[in-house]
């Protein structure tokens, strides 16, 4: 590294920065020194860097541009560790600390030497918009290594090679009122409402609050506007119900006035959080608030004019400059040329000459400009050149020099003679825009104000726009439009507000503005120097004017053709200027030509903060049952479903799967087993329409079941197709208990709250996903009831008493269950279902009693054989969402002439799903006993192979059964009720092709007697 350098920039005395706290940090490679306050964009213009980075088509030398979010060129890579590189950060937004590593995304070899400058200089002209589209078209297997050579000359950041030690994490909150924008309308608004007691969350995405009053010249009070500030910030602190988030962007505004907030935590303090008490804190955070009202005083953003060679390092908004010299005590440079269309920008030029620098002219495109602003620049013998703009900057890494002359506004033309001005810095400014992105996040269309000359947001139910973004500028009606808002919007939130006494600012007075968006050349665009639109994106006026020619008329495909707004830019800098200059090419005024659609997120957001706790172990997580830990001390063996770790099979000794498989098969059929069925998706219903809701979301009738007693349900889509299914209890009159899938429990509860908020709003019906607070155990086989009858004295387990598809609820092993006789497996069987906390005294005890009778736990693979024995389905395993109940078999489920129309009904009257070839549920028997089928493998109709030849369906389920004595599967086949008896064929990939029988699929008990006895 290259010795310190001094800051060349920097002025003796001002600014917000800590002069007591000075700070080494490294940019590409040379070792630089800043202050405590600084960004990383103000400490590398006080060290005098130029270039920053490269552009993205083009590769020109770029400069820092602007002081905000709206910064397009300065995007550097961060990191001085390989774990904590972070990819294409704004230097702009990024404070110093100290140890700061920090490079340009972009340059080869380096940045002020990249060889793609040459290509981009000499072939520029050979890259009009859309050139790659035309370009790279054949051979189209080239197209990966194009892809490879493109991105590489797009100087995109690149992610980190180590994983990411930081911790990141998500918090909900609720407020009544959500101020975006801490500058003068934004605290006057949180203040306001504040003192009414209602709960406000106020955010604003700079290190410091305070927005533009942070630099502003003139007095609040009486004192510096900092001082006023600092004073509200100090009174929000004091109110308990208000909550300051610095450092924190709204990133998404989203319906019914759900924002997502992104605060840098410690982004300020090290590459990687530092630890706290051995702790390490949290990196970022991601707010998802519900707000009651929302006040969006998201300000402005200042619009460059466009001209010639307008992205040359040293050419940038007038506000920056202002920015830069006042809050943090740098001046970019030594000779100023301001080009300007309004008044405001004119402080550009006066604070230029507080620090002692020489300001050159001040061209102002307006004829007579008049105002406060414009007086004191006369009255400090600066010269103004009215009539005039900027045409053209001289310079290559640096301006050398302004090229200025006088314009014809309407009639786009340079009308005068041209004079070269000798300077090092050129500031421009062609007006305001609104901050309109989030607003626009809703689908809210902004509405042109001709006098501002820019957009302002659409209505947005619960949201009002103060300040800047209102047209609101002067900073006396900021605060005026801010503290109305903060009044109302705590006042239509339930709470009593008066409006706040507001300070005395004396209003600068400023007389109008030029509708100036792009300035006339002597040459036509498509022949002057390139004049960047948005220079993020290398889009140039010369680019839109030919998009407009190639017959792009919308505005979103002039935005697509040319790139104009795209990326993490979202048109924060060129849009309105872009927008004119196809208006104009258009023929047609800006409103007709209209805006482009703005997108979350609203400047760039890590990964991290955004997926916050939910990576690694909790990306997805595993779920246990509360008998897990019995399951584990007894050898059992998992597998995962549905997020659920559950027992597969539970070997003993040194038995293999199948071994285990059929041991518990065996003692099933043959004794007792019990299954942890507490996956199971448990749903409860409540209301006097819970009755109505089933029927509608069930293929089956409800209206009578009776207290007490169960009912198997399907469940469609609206397609017709099955989705799920399950037991359903009768708890009491409008009370029910649903059973679903393990793995589709969310789904389902998802399904039938979308249903009722969306198409049954007035049905009375309540569902609470009761999954973790049940625990299941299933006992089946010939001695259930011995057993139960062992751990239970006030439940009646008679076989005419607690019949088939009955529910009771008593005290299993002195704890309050309830129990259902259902079963999966075709045998004598109990659902036990407990509360979890007490699921594991009733398992032990089951197990205690159930010695005598060899009580076998089994697991799914047991499960799935038994159930498959019997016919029984699993959806997902039999169904692949292209199965009606009738292809299953299951028309007994189906209630056709219920009165009220059942989800996916209707679609089981088409022609596609009353076809006879569409395939139905069979069972399979191979002609050799010993063999398992693989699941999966397709069926055919010939032994014969022949490539290609029709496919008839395919294995869904196979097994082997020791209670049968042979395999068997289940399957799905082209017609398959009428083909029992034929002989089907599985061809393999090895070539082998078996053979197996069409059969019933029920293979074990037809008639169901085991399970009534």
């Amino acid at each position: 590294m290259s010795q310190l350098s001094s800051q060349t920039n920097r002025l003796g005395t001002g600014g917000r920065i800590d002069r007591s706290r000075p700070l080494r940090f490294s940019f590409n490679g040379q070792t630089l020194e800043g202050f405590a306050g600084d960004t990383l964009a103000s400490a590398l213009l006080a060290n005098g860097v130029d270039v920053v980075g490269r552009s993205f088509k083009y590769s020109r030398p770029r400069g820092i541009v602007a002081a905000g979010a709206e910064e397009p060129n300065a995007i550097v890579q961060l990191g001085a560790t390989e774990a904590g590189q972070v990819p294409n950060v704004r230097a702009t937004q990024q404070a110093l600390y100290g140890g700061l590593v920090a490079a340009s995304t972009n340059g080869w070899p380096n940045v002020d030497r990249d060889l793609l400058g040459v290509i981009g200089s000499v072939g520029g002209k050979f890259m009009p918009p859309g050139f790659y589209y035309k370009t790279f078209m054949a051979p189209a297997s080239l197209w990966p290594k194009y892809e490879k050579y493109i991105r590489k000359a797009a100087g995109l950041g690149r992610t980190p090679k180590e994983k990411d030690p930081d911790i990141y994490d998500h918090i909900n909150r609720h407020c009544d009122v959500l101020v975006i924008g801490a500058g003068p309308a934004g605290l006057a608004a949180a203040l306001a409402a504040g003192r009414s007691g209602a709960r406000v969350i106020v955010c604003d995405e700079q290190d410091e609050m305070g927005g533009s009053l942070l630099d502003a010249r003139e007095l609040v009070d009486g004192r510096p506007a900092s001082a006023w500030v600092a004073s509200v910030l100090a009174e929000l602190a004091t109110l308990p119900e208000v909550l300051v988030l610095p450092r924190t962007t709204a990133n998404g505004y989203h319906d019914h006035n759900f924002v997502t907030l992104h605060e840098r935590r410690t982004e300020h303090l090290a590459d990687l959080a530092p630890s706290l008490n051995g702790r390490r804190q949290v990196r970022a955070r991601m707010h998802r608030v519900r707000a009651g009202e929302v006040i969006l005083a998201t300000g402005t953003h200042e619009r460059p004019l466009v001209f010639a060679n307008n992205d040359v390092p040293g050419s940038m908004v007038a506000g920056a400059v202002s920015t830069y010299i006042r809050r943090y005590a740098v001046v970019p440079g030594r000779r100023l040329v301001l080009s300007t269309a309004n008044d405001h920008a004119y402080r550009a030029a006066l604070d230029w000459a507080d620090a002692g620098r020489e300001v050159v002219a001040i061209v102002d495109a307006r004829e007579h400009p008049e105002g406060d602003l414009v007086n004191e620049a006369r009255a400090r013998n600066l010269r103004i050149i009215p009539g005039s703009a900027v045409i053209e900057a001289n310079g290559k890494k640096r301006v050398t020099g302004a090229q200025v002359a006088r314009i014809d506004i309407g009639g786009f033309k340079v009308a005068g003679r041209v004079e070269t001005l000798s300077c090092d810095t050129i500031a421009s400014s062609g007006g305001y825009s609104p901050v309109v992105h989030l607003a626009a996040h809703t689908g809210a269309r902004p509405e042109w104000r001709d006098e501002l000359l820019g957009f302002v947001p659409g209505k947005v139910p619960g949201m009002t726009p103060v300040g800047g973004v209102h047209g609101k500028g002067a900073i006396s009606d900021a605060l005026a439009d801010g503290a109305a808002a903060g009044v109302a919007a705590a006042q239509r939130t339930g709470f009593k507000a008066e409006a706040p006494a507001l300070p005395k600012v004396a209003k600068v007075r400023e007389g109008k503005a030029a509708a100036l968006y792009q300035v006339p050349h002597v040459k036509p665009a498509m022949r002057a120097p390139k004049q960047f639109v948005d220079p993020q994106n290398d889009v140039t006026a010369a680019g839109i004017e030919l998009a407009t020619r190639e017959g792009f008329e919308s505005i979103e495909h002039v935005k697509r053709y040319t790139g104009m707004g795209f990326g993490t830019d979202q048109g924060k800098l060129g849009n309105i200027n872009g927008m004119a200059i196809a208006a104009r090419c258009l023929k047609q005024t800006i409103p007709q030509t209209g805006t482009t659609v703005f997108r979350p997120n609203y400047t760039p957001i890590t990964f991290g903060a955004i997926a916050g706790r939910h990576c690694r172990e909790f990306f997805d997580p595993r779920r246990f049952t509360a008998l897990h830990a019995w399951h584990e001390a007894n050898g059992a063996k998992f597998e995962e479903v549905g997020q659920w770790m559950r027992p597969w099979y539970f070997p003993r000794g040194n038995e293999t799967m199948h071994e285990a498989v059929q041991r518990e098969c065996r003692a099933v059929r043959e004794g007792v087993g019990i299954l942890d069925a507490s996956t199971l998706g448990k749903i409860e219903i409540q209301g006097k329409d819970a009755r109505e809701f089933l029927n509608r979301i069930y293929t089956n009738a409800w209206t009578k079941l009776d207290v007490g007693k169960c009912r198997y349900g399907l469940m469609c889509k609206d397609d017709g197709m099955v989705m799920d299914d399950g037991v359903t209890a009768c708890i009491g009159d409008n009370h029910f208990h649903m059973t679903t899938t393990t793995g589709g429990a969310a789904a389902v509860l998802d399904w039938m709250e979308l249903w009722h908020q969306t198409e049954w709003p007035e049905l009375e019906v309540y569902f609470n996903s009761v999954t973790d607070h049940w625990a299941a155990m299933a006992i089946n086989g010939p001695n259930a009831r011995k057993l139960l009858a062992e751990l239970t004295d006030d439940i009646d387990l008679a076989r005419d008493n607690f019949k088939f598809m009955d529910m009771r609820e008593g005290t299993v092993a002195g704890v309050p269950a309830r129990v259902y006789r259902i079963s999966f497996t075709g045998e004598l069987s109990y659902e036990i279902n407990v509360q979890a906390n007490h699921a594991l005294h009733v398992w032990k005890a089951l197990f205690e009693k159930g010695e005598k009778y060899g009580l076998t736990p089994y697991g799914t693979e047991t499960m799935h054989v038994l159930r498959a024995e019997k016919g029984f389905i699993i959806v997902g395993q039999e169904t692949d969402g292209s199965m009606t109940p009738e292809d299953l078999g299951m028309q007994w489920c189906v209630g056709y002439k219920k009165p009220f129309s059942w989800i996916g009904r209707r679609a089981l009257t088409r022609p596609d799903t009353k076809r006879e070839d569409r395939k139905q549920l069979v069972g399979l028997k191979p002609l050799d006993p010993q063999l398992v089928l693989d699941e999966g493998a397709q069926i055919v109709l010939e032994k014969e192979i022949r490539i290609p030849m029709p496919m008839v369906g395919h294995v869904t389920s196979s097994y082997y059964s020791p209670n049968l004595g042979h395999s068997f599967a289940l399957a799905v086949v082209k017609g398959g009720a009428k083909r029992m008896g034929q002989t089907v064929y599985l061809p393999m990939a090895d070539g082998r092709v078996h053979a197996a029988e069409v059969v019933s699929p029920v293979f074990y008990d037809s008639e169901g007697a085991r399970q009534n006895v």
